[in-house]
C-alpha cells in the first residue's frame, strides 16, 4: 500500500457539492492499495501512521503523534498514487489493486486507523472528489509497503 500523509490544520472532501468528510487539526491521508496488498499492509500502515511523530511539541520539534495532539484523520482513496511515470508522458496505473480489492483495503485501513485511537472520516471510494486542505508546515510524508 502507498500512503501520502499531510499534516493539516484542516481538510475536507466534497462529492457532488456535498461535504462528506472533514478533519483537523491532524492528518489528510491519501491511500492506494496496490496489486498483491493484503490486510497485513493496511495494519502496518495504520499502526505506523497512528504513531508517527510529525506534530510539534512544546519546543517546536516534531515529536508528537496525531493521537498525542488529540487530532483526527481524513482518509481519501487515491489510486493515482500507483502511477508509473517511467515511460512516455501518460502515467500507467496497472499496479493499482482492482477496484473491489482496493475498496475493501481502503475501508479496512480506515477502520484499523480508527481502532488505533484516531478519529477518522473518509472520502467516497471511486467518486470524483474535491479535496480542500491547509497543509501545516508544510509537512508531507510518503509511506510505502511492499506487497507480499
Amino acid at each position: 500500500m502507498r500512503a501520502l500523509l499531510q499534516r493539516i490544520s484542516h481538510a475536507s472532501v466534497t462529492v457532488d457539492g456535498e461535504k462528506i468528510g472533514q478533519s483537523g487539526p491532524g492528518l489528510l491521508i491519501l491511500i492506494c492499495a496496490m496489486q498483491g496488498d493484503t490486510e497485513a499492509q493496511a495494519d502496518y500502515l495504520a499502526v505506523k501512521i497512528a504513531k508517527q511523530r510529525i506534530f510539534k511539541d512544546e519546543a517546536g520539534k516534531m515529536n508528537k503523534s496525531v493521537r498525542d495532539i488529540d487530532g483526527s484523520a481524513l482518509v481519501v482513496s487515491q489510486f493515482t498514487l500507483a502511477a508509473d511515470t517511467s515511460r512516455g508522458n501518460r502515467p500507467g496505473f496497472s499496479t493499482a489493486a482492482r477496484p473491489e480489492e482496493g475498496k475493501a483495503l481502503y475501508e479496512y485501513f480506515a477502520a484499523k486507523l480508527a481502532a488505533e485511537g484516531v478519529p477518522v472520516e473518509t472520502g467516497e471510494f471511486g467518486a470524483d472528489m474535491q479535496v480542500e486542505l491547509l497543509n501545516d508546515g508544510p509537512v508531507t510524508i510518503w509511506m510505502d509497503t511492499d506487497a507480499g
